[in-house]
């Protein structure tokens, strides 16, 4: 077999640039600590701070039957009694879409540094690149998903279905999620040198994003038109799913299956946009 052969294995190419891409952040101390402190600080902060339900069990002067009925308007409308376990959920779909938002911005690096263009001279197929991209986000993101997990337990997040198999469903969707956005994303510095480009598009839709799904807050309590943009949000389906399978509560479609289905389909479409895009537009 000829040296050549085993370069042009996509596999080959995809293995060692997946390493490259990897080794640039667990290498980097000061990057790794504070992309898995972050949504530490989200989840300790936003979530302790805004508990809802913290309004009704704390003040001992509130009659019993006043509390027993506020506790069942949250489980109404929240599905749990603790709005800190209803926000955790959702922050394991924010994790996904911070990733690969600040995750399509390196791209555009390897390019102002000159190391696309050496990547685009080699046998490497163009969707390799943008792949290795997708799934060094995706793993960055189950990484950091694991670690809110560990930190949501120990501020109170309920163990009851923390089961190996739930656990694995719920990465299974943050996964699809996080491959959906990057692939996406990936396209902004596909043509581009200048990094603030991506930065602004980044900024402007991160929040959008979370605040038009059910990340935090029941679908069913919107405005018309928002129940319409969240509906067609993957973040929705993704944190749906999460929620049914950490806590057994269905404030969503109530359907593993459907919820599932949709996030494959988006991550195919994605991935196969970012792909076709990629052999017409990444050019040296």
């Amino acid at each position: 077999m000829s040296r050549t052969a085993g370069y042009n294995n996509p596999l080959h190419g995809l293995g060692a640039l997946l390493h490259r891409e990897l080794a640039q952040w667990y290498r980097d101390f000061v990057v790794l600590f504070i992309s898995l402190i972050q949504p530490v600080i989200w989840l300790g902060l936003f979530g302790k701070a805004f508990d809802l339900s913290k309004l009704f069990t704390t003040n001992a002067n509130l009659p019993p039957a006043y509390q027993q009925l506020a506790q069942q308007t949250m489980l109404n409308i929240f599905g749990t009694t603790s709005y800190y376990a209803f926000f955790a959920a959702g922050m394991l779909s924010f994790i996904a879409i911070t990733t690969a938002v600040f995750g399509s911005m390196s791209i555009v690096w390897d390019r102002r540094l000159g190391f696309l263009e050496r990547i685009l001279s080699t046998p490497v197929s163009r969707g390799v690149i943008i792949m290795t991209k997708v799934f060094s986000a995706t793993i960055r993101t189950l990484i950091q998903v694991a670690v809110i997990l560990i930190f949501a337990v120990a501020l109170g997040f309920p163990t009851t279905y923390l089961t190996p198999l739930r656990i694995l469903g719920t990465f299974a969707a943050v996964a699809l999620l996080s491959m959906s956005l990057a692939s996406l994303l990936i396209l902004l510095g596909i043509r581009t040198t200048n990094y603030q480009r991506p930065m602004v598009v980044a900024n402007l839709i991160t929040l959008p994003l979370m605040f038009t799904s059910n990340a935090m807050y029941p679908i069913k309590l919107m405005p018309g038109w928002l129940q319409i943009v969240a509906k067609v949000n993957p973040v929705t389906y993704t944190t749906d799913i999460v929620r049914i399978l950490l806590l057994n509560v269905n404030n969503g479609t109530g359907n593993l299956f459907i919820d599932f289905t949709i996030l494959l389909g988006f991550a195919i479409v994605a991935s196969a946009i970012g792909i076709v895009t990629s052999w017409r537009y990444l050019t040296m």
